[in-house]
This record gives C-alpha cells, sequence and structure tokens, in this order.
C-alpha cells in the first residue's frame, strides 16, 4: 500500500512539473515503473478525481481537483487573508512584482502574489514554485536566518552549488562566494539576487518572521528586469520591503495556518545569536 502510495503520487508531481500532458509510456519510464502497474495507478487517479485522459489522444494530464483543493486550503489557513493586503500595498509603492513565499521543512513554495507593473516587461513566474535556495533573494531571506552550516546542507539536500540548468549567469559556483552573498544578507537584512537565478532578472527578499519566537516562517520578495532594478532602486525599495515583512510577520498570529509549531530544519540546531539577520525596524516611507 505504502509503494502504490508513494507512486501515485510520484504520479501526480511528475504531472504537475511538466506543465502538460504524458503519455503512459513516458510516465512509467520516468518514474521507472512498470506500464501495467502505472496504468492501474493512473486508472485509480481518474476514478478518484486527480487525473484526467485525453479522449482524442490518450495522454495524461491533472484534473482542476488538487488546484481546488490548494486554493481551499490556503483560504481555510487565512494565509491569502493575511498576505494579499501587504503584497498589494507592495506591488502599488513599487511598480513590480510582490510575492509570498511560505517556509516548510526544507524548501520555500510560492503561494501569493500581486503585480505591480502596469506596462513594458513584466515578470510573472508561476506559482506554487519552489525557487532553489541558493542562488535566490527569497533563498538569501531564509537561510541568513540560519547558521552557515545549516544554510550549506539546505543547499545540498537540493542538489548542491552549480547544479546544471538551475541558475543564472551570476549565480554563486562556489561555498566562498555563496557564504559571502548571505553575509551579505545578514548585515542588510534582506536577500539580493541580480542574475544570479535569471538572466536580466534582479530580487530582493526579506524575512518574515514570527513574532513571538523569532522563526522564519516566511519570505516577501519584489522582482522585476534588472533594467528597473539597479542598487539605487533596490535600496529606495528596502523600507516598503521590510514594513511588508514586519507587517506579514505580526500578522501571522491572526492566520491559523502560521499558529503552528514552527521548528527549525529536521537535523538543523538553532542558529547562533551570531548569525541571525538583524531585525527589521518598522519604516514608513512612500516609494516612488
Amino acid at each position: 500500500m505504502a509503494g502504490n502510495l508513494e507512486r501515485a503520487l510520484g504520479i501526480i508531481e511528475l504531472l504537475a512539473k511538466n506543465g502538460g500532458s504524458m503519455q503512459l509510456a513516458a510516465i512509467a519510464d520516468t518514474l521507472n515503473i512498470p506500464r501495467s502497474g502505472t496504468h492501474r495507478l493512473l486508472s485509480m487517479l481518474i476514478d478518484e478525481g486527480y487525473v484526467r485522459q485525453d479522449e482524442e489522444h490518450g495522454e495524461y494530464m491533472l484534473a482542476l481537483k488538487l488546484v481546488s483543493l490548494a486554493l481551499i486550503y490556503l483560504s481555510t489557513g487565512g494565509v491569502l487573508d493575511v498576505s494579499q493586503p501587504v503584497l498589494d500595498r507592495l506591488a502599488a509603492a513599487s511598480g513590480e512584482l510582490a510575492r509570498l513565499g511560505v517556509v516548510e521543512d526544507d524548501h520555500i513554495t510560492f503561494v501569493g502574489k500581486a503585480q505591480g507593473a502596469k506596462s513594458g516587461l513584466r515578470y510573472d513566474p508561476d506559482m506554487g514554485s519552489q525557487p532553489p535556495l541558493h542562488c535566490t533573494a527569497s533563498g538569501q531571506a531564509w537561510l541568513s536566518s540560519l547558521s552557515d552550516e545549516e544554510a550549506l546542507e539546505l543547499v545540498s539536500r537540493q542538489g548542491g552549488l552549480g547544479k546544471p540548468g538551475q541558475g543564472g549567469p551570476k549565480a554563486p559556483k562556489t561555498i566562498q562566494q555563496f557564504l559571502q552573498d548571505l553575509q551579505g544578507a545578514r548585515k542588510r537584512g534582506y536577500g539580493i539576487a541580480s542574475e544570479t537565478y535569471e538572466a536580466g532578472m534582479t530580487s530582493m527578499a526579506a524575512p518574515i518572521r514570527n513574532p513571538v519566537t523569532g522563526v522564519v516562517v516566511g519570505v516577501v520578495s519584489l522582482a522585476g528586469p534588472t533594467s528597473r532594478l539597479p542598487e539605487a532602486r533596490l535600496k529606495a525599495l528596502a523600507p516598503a520591503l521590510l514594513e511588508a515583512a514586519s507587517d506579514m510577520g505580526a500578522a501571522t498570529l491572526s492566520s491559523p495556518y502560521f499558529k503552528r509549531s514552527v521548528q527549525a530544519p529536521a537535523a538543523a540546531a538553532p542558529a547562533t545569536q551570531a548569525t541571525k539577520a538583524p531585525a527589521a525596524k518598522k519604516q514608513r516611507a512612500r516609494v516612488t
């Protein structure tokens, strides 16, 4: 039973990450499952409403049941109620894409966004994505609250530095470079990633802390074309970003989702005082 459950979940994850439809043979070969067993699992998932099959070509794809469940979960958990007004305000003030990422186990998942760009080039990646920690501002924002050893452990779980096909032209290739970027995020109180994740794109992110425990429960980020986000512009946006992170941190106490006990990643010791990011002072500033 456990084996079938693991395989069924593997099929769901594969179809989600594939972003389209797949033939039975491709699913079976990718997951190394016998085709007969793959067919049985797909039939079960179809019966339960999680997968559907194209009648004309026979390809399999995810049904909307998972999307519906995810939206219900975010709504009943209070995540969107807490974050959306803050994201809308930050996006309007900056004119860029504002996003909320939630920390869970050893990764960050983006669950909310607001687009501030009204014209020109717009950066608008898919929701539900999990950013690589070593080359993104969101990863820096979270990892800056941990020790160097904890941060490197989490990065190694994602495949380490220099993983093929992951990161932009300026992504850190060495541990020394990665730790230098992390130290910069600690000093500023927020992370910056300029063409480290994707060519021509820059982002900045601040950690969202539970106001009682101080544990980082999420990140709030801004992202847009590098041409619109030079260093001076990032500094000008920093007060609004830190304010948003502070407001979300305070609001987490009213969210059933964030009321759960938030623990450090498995097998990771608590961060030392020397490696904790400086607490963000709430600043009110109009960003133009």
